[in-house]
């Protein structure tokens, strides 16, 4: 991975299982999540447009547009905005998208390529902007280009196979053997936020809530992570075992992710398409350095990729661990990543402590136990269901530490009547 011509991050320093650069087209990505959704029983109804929002203490009211002269109403406890950089939902809560719009053009185009770069990830940059060539792995490639002699076009004039040859010429020297695109697009990047995440019992994650620069490729896997973050968090409301602050640590938390997010990808932005020469020249030169130190260069890495993503820690008595991102660790009989498929929280400890699992103290259907037998691990650990982790104990814990714990973060479990339990 090169962030700044000169500077090379290695992908094999992530405290990752797969500690490499994976391509793969949206639409493939698209097909895996709808597939999971369909399964779980999830009603997806496309071609409709939401034209009303409304809440009361029980829920919200929201009102589709599907065919013309056609409407529907539905009901739903809560609502969560995902409907991308021009979101309806946004705009009927009334939030504002506060930021900026970028000069330069970005040209898309899914182009053959009879002549590819060595490179598996291509990009060049000068003074008449960048170029990026991904593969997609069929011998089709996703080109990109800022090109800032074409900033005057119209966006709603079609990009040519020329004008994408032109640009890739130009800026990199070549244009690899371009063939004609089967899809291509041009338009204004944005960097804007919504300044608040949550409107009531309404939600806004994804494009909805921010949107940036592509470069530095976090546009997807920030929406994914807003929706793993808030998913677990509403699903423990519905089911009436949520702490009642636990909506609200949705904000708290990945609002200044989203924040992080686009001030890096505005520096990458500046970096590769800012106007000044020495400005471009001081700023490459930084990055270097930084890549440079072991440190600086992991920490990095870790940021592009998103592992190295933290939530702030509740106290300054609170664990080292906790906020973190919990490794994949190897527990009695299955990964952990694996137990959290199920969405449910997993208590890890060292093999030996007692977690309170064998008197019942702890036995509740939202928690897993596993046991794992890393000695540089804590010997007690409560993951949340996305993965990150939710307290700790350095000191082997008592079970009332435990039971202190899971009901903090879990809730206390409604009773139900002798009938149906």
């Amino acid at each position: 991975m090169t962030p700044a011509p000169g500077a090379t991050l290695r992908l094999g320093e992530l405290p990752s299982r797969y500690p490499m650069l994976l391509i793969t087209p949206q639409s493939g990505t698209e097909r895996a999540l709808q597939a999971r959704a369909e399964q779980l029983g999830v009603e997806i109804v496309r071609g409709a447009e939401v034209v009303g929002i409304g809440q009361d203490a029980d829920g919200v009211t929201v009102e589709l547009a599907t065919d013309p002269g056609a409407g529907r109403i539905l009901r739903a406890s809560y609502v969560v905005g995902c409907d991308g950089a021009h979101s309806a939902v946004r705009r009927l809560l009334g939030v504002e998208f506060a930021g900026k719009q970028y000069q330069t053009h970005i040209l898309l185009a899914d182009v053959p390529l009879s002549r590819p770069p060595a490179e598996p990830l291509f990009a060049r940059t000068n003074a008449d902007g960048a170029v990026i060539a991904i593969p997609f792995g069929d011998g089709w490639f996703r080109a990109i280009a800022w090109d800032r002699r074409r900033e005057q076009a119209p966006l709603d004039e079609p990009v040519t196979l020329a004008e994408m040859r032109d640009a890739f010429v130009r800026i990199a020297g070549a244009d690899f053997g371009m063939g004609e695109p089967r899809w291509s697009t041009r338009f204004l990047s944005e960097r804007r936020q919504a300044r608040q995440y949550r409107v009531g019992r309404v939600f806004l994650a994804g494009d909805a809530a921010h949107v940036h620069s592509p470069l530095g490729g976090q546009g997807m896997n920030t929406g994914i992570q807003d929706a793993m973050n808030l998913g677990w968090k509403l699903a423990a409301t519905v089911r009436g075992s949520a702490p009642p602050w636990l909506l609200d640590s949705y904000e708290s938390e990945r609002h200044p992710v989203g924040a992080s997010v686009l001030a890096l990808t505005d520096a990458f932005n500046q970096l590769v398409l800012g106007r000044s020469a020495l400005r471009r020249v001081l700023q490459r030169l930084v990055i270097r350095a930084i890549v440079h130190f072991g440190r600086t260069r992991r920490a990095m890495v870790g940021r592009l990729s998103g592992i190295g993503i933290a939530y702030p820690r509740p106290s300054r008595d609170a664990h080292p661990w906790v906020g973190r991102r919990m490794p994949d660790l190897d527990c009695t009989g299955a990964r952990l990543y694996e137990l959290l498929r199920e969405g449910r929280f997993v208590l890890v400890t060292a093999a030996g402590v007692n977690a309170g699992m064998d008197t019942g103290a702890v036995d509740r259907p939202d928690l897993v136990h596993a046991v794992h037998s890393d000695s540089t691990l804590p010997p007690a650990v409560l993951v949340r269901p996305d993965g990150y982790v939710a307290w700790a104990s350095e000191h082997p814990a008592t079970t009332a530490q435990i039971c202190a714990a899971v009901e903090h973060w879990c809730g206390r479990l409604p009773t139900l009547p002798r009938s149906i339990r």
